[in-house]
């Protein structure tokens, strides 16, 4: 696309489709394109297989044990399937993919997987509760979240106000912080559509697809993400490496175009045009005259540094005023909410 966005993934309707049978033994093809590092992951996670925890109990589960309640999205990798399980009567969201002969593709899928499972402890990240690995297929079974922010702005076509966004930079930096601290992990794909939110005002981050290992808290390797995020340092081919603070940038482009209601890229026609820009011209900030506070602007100001070096880390974004303030400060996530999806006539995805 044009802007260097990815489509809309998730639709409001809930579309008749065909369900997805896995074939229920045989592990053996899997193993054919998945190098040695991701096949120990692969093996630790399949002894999962099949087990779902719901509200602190396990349940020893089959495929049949799912009724599909219909989609709620795609994407390039799989498709997002709202289902029940019946026995607990719990409504879940289940992430389908195909395996395949791609071993990238499968890379993405494990990497997933593996900081979901391990993740189960950060009350900032989407919680998985179990999957179902198969010769052909992998499912993983997530809680289910209303919606994400990037459909809840294109629906409402509103920008979402400060103190909202104040919520969304605590959950996100400390989701960040802890995938660092605890596994090691940068998450490289931060934007609007994979942080998530409930009714209650709860906001996660998820989609791990693209995630990749720290060594010496580096990132070693590219892996894609959506070209419109990406930092300055993940573009330039004379930076081999590059660390957390890939992530920082990408937060900071999220937040401006969530506060302002406009992606800062907009007029770019092609993701040539998005990276060259990024590449070349001063970072977006947000604009002086629509009441954001000092501190607001003075945050993003920090996570749109170009130069990476200067740009701060987890800690020092923890300290910073706007971030520090949110973390103590009420404010009535649930309401606001509630009014942008009756204003947009939406429908929360766990209705």
């Amino acid at each position: 696309p044009g802007s260097g966005r990815r489509p809309d993934t998730l639709g409001d309707s809930v579309r008749a489709r065909k369900p997805l049978v896995l074939p229920v033994k045989g592990f053996q093809n899997m193993h054919s394109y998945i190098e040695p590092e991701t096949e120990n992951k692969l093996r630790t996670i399949m002894k999962r297989s099949g087990i779902l925890c719901i509200d602190g109990k396990e349940y020893q589960t089959d495929i049949k044990d799912l009724e599909d309640m219909g989609e709620l999205g795609n994407g390039t990798s799989g498709q997002v399937v709202k289902m029940r399980h019946v026995e607990s009567d719990t409504v879940i969201a289940v992430k389908q993919m195909r395996r395949t002969g791609n071993e990238e593709e499968n890379k993405r899928i494990i990497m997933d997987l593996d900081v979901v499972l391990k993740s189960h402890d950060c009350p900032y990240i989407v919680r998985c509760l179990g999957c179902f690995i198969t010769q052909t297929d992998v499912w993983i079974c997530m809680e289910l979240m209303a919606t994400c922010f990037d459909k809840l702005q294109k629906k409402s076509n509103l920008p979402v106000p400060e103190e909202i966004l104040g919520k969304v930079t605590v959950a996100t930096v400390k989701a960040l912080a802890y995938l660092k601290d605890k596994h090691g992990v940068i998450h490289r794909d931060v934007k609007p559509s994979n942080i998530l939110i409930d009714e209650k005002g709860v906001i996660k981050l998820c989609d791990f697809g693209i995630s990749g290992r720290l060594v010496d808290s580096k990132a070693k390797t590219r892996s894609a993400g959506c070209a419109a995020y990406m930092a300055p340092e993940r573009i330039d081919p004379k930076k081999p490496e590059y660390d957390i603070r890939a992530d920082v940038w990408s937060l900071g482009i999220t937040l401006v175009e969530l506060a302002t209601g406009s992606f800062p890229y907009k007029g770019c026609k092609t993701d040539f045009e998005v990276l060259t820009k990024v590449l070349e011209s001063d970072p977006p900030s947000l604009p002086t005259d629509q009441g954001f506070s000092v501190q607001f602007q003075d945050f993003v100001n920090k996570c749109l540094t170009k130069n990476s070096h200067r740009r701060p880390k987890y800690p020092e974004l923890l300290r910073q005023p706007f971030l520090k303030y949110y973390e103590d400060h009420y404010v009535d996530v649930p309401s606001w909410f509630s009014s942008v999806m009756e204003k947009a006539g939406l429908k929360s995805h766990r209705r």
